[in-house]
């Protein structure tokens, strides 16, 4: 079982979801770009962005729950960046120490959800940074390069954009410069925009896999080169073939607004 959830409003913006799972047996889990705050199973943590798959391993009848946040929104709220918590579990007492283990301690006793532990720390949270939300988004929206999407946020690919993207350009680019653009990325999701760029790729092909027959037709919905492409970036992320995959409901889960996300 896994259900999401849109967030409550006081988490609108920073968090994507909250959500509850339970599973049987080990639940592999493939990266989605963003951290989650975990609880159950009598622990709580961090599960930092993964670059990779993982085995989630419960209790026989054991539920998490959990806060996903919006990608990039991570850092301002657990003070950290995110590329130290990159493909790693950390519980809160570790974290925050001291009180980290208290707050570990409500939310395991069911005084807190994880949307009110969350929600505690909002008034400290600053707003988002907002070059790496408009990186975030346009690689989100399908951009085929890293380096032209870099280019339109920072207004360096003003000059030698071509007139069909006019559109999409913003009105006011950001004064930054790529590199500094690119350090705040990888402090702010975890990772690269490159790699940022092939999990949102990965992404977009599950939430298509349910409606888009065949590998290679999929392969081009989700903006893939070619099936090899796709193929290539699904055994990186998730450890099996497309077709081992994309095969069933064991892999690939309906979620909240017909939503899909791997689980």
């Amino acid at each position: 079982m896994y259900e999401e959830a849109a967030p409550p409003a006081p988490l609108a913006g920073v968090a994507r979801c909250v959500w509850r799972s339970a599973s049987a047996g080990p639940k592999r889990i493939v990266p989605d770009g963003c951290l989650d705050l975990v609880v159950g199973d009598g622990g709580v943590f961090i599960a930092g962005p993964d670059t990779a798959a993982w085995s989630s391993v419960t209790r026989p009848g054991a539920e998490l729950r959990g806060v996903r946040f919006t990608p990039g929104r991570a850092p301002a709220v657990l003070g950290v960046a995110a590329d130290e918590l990159r493909d790693r579990r950390v519980s809160l007492d570790e974290l925050w120490g001291r009180a980290g283990e208290v707050l570990a301690e409500r939310l395991l006793s069911g005084e807190l959800t994880p949307a009110q532990a969350v929600a505690s720390r909002l008034s400290e949270v600053p707003e988002a940074d907002p070059a790496v939300a408009a990186l975030i988004a346009r690689l989100d929206a399908g951009a085929a390069r890293v380096a032209e999407a870099a280019a339109m946020v920072t207004g360096a690919g003003e000059a030698a954009a071509a007139p069909d993207v006019a559109a999409a350009r913003l009105e006011e680019p950001f004064a930054v410069s790529e590199r500094r653009l690119r350090r705040r990325f990888v402090q702010a999701v975890g990772y690269g925009p490159a790699t940022y760029l092939r999990v949102s790729r990965f992404q977009r092909a599950v939430a298509l896999a349910p409606r888009v027959p065949g590998l290679a037709a999929l392969a081009a919905a989700a903006g893939y080169s070619d099936q090899a492409h796709l193929s290539r970036d699904c055994r990186a992320l998730t450890g099996l073939t497309p077709r081992a995959y994309f095969r069933g409901p064991s892999t690939v889960d309906l979620t909240h607004g017909d939503r899909l996300r791997s689980a």
